[in-house]
């Protein structure tokens, strides 16, 4: 069983940055693909980005691919979520997930754990 804390949720102008933290219990961390999704208001949650337990893959959604870096220290259990350049349409509560293979997924179905979520509101 694996608990999840995301953090680092907030306000922050357009264009303006922020990084979301997201703590893992467990020692078998580093061993765990790790991802992050949004959901705005009424909307679907949608993937984000991932990063394998190695050093070498990650991918981003199209909406922030080369705005958001996805980084993991396995040392701290932590998994973080690294936005720049914001805009007004990443307003959603962001998730941090779990899977338990070593490799990324977007597919929600795929991740065994679940975060709480912590919000971000991108506005002037």
């Amino acid at each position: 069983q694996v608990q999840l804390v995301e953090s680092g949720g907030g306000l922050v102008q357009p264009g303006g940055s922020l990084r979301l933290s997201c703590a893992a219990s467990g020692r078998t961390f580093s061993s765990y693909a790790m991802g992050w999704f949004r959901q705005g208001p009424g909307k679907e949650r949608e993937f984000v980005a991932a990063i394998s337990s190695g050093y070498t893959t990650t991918y981003y959604a199209d909406s922030v691919k080369g705005r958001f870096t996805i980084s993991r220290d396995n040392a701290k259990n932590t998994v973080y979520l690294q936005m720049n350049s914001l805009k007004p349409e990443d307003t959603a509560v962001y998730y941090c997930a779990a899977r338990r293979l070593n490799t990324i997924s977007l597919l929600r179905g795929f991740y065994d754990y679940w975060g709480q979520g912590t919000p971000v509101t991108v506005s002037s």
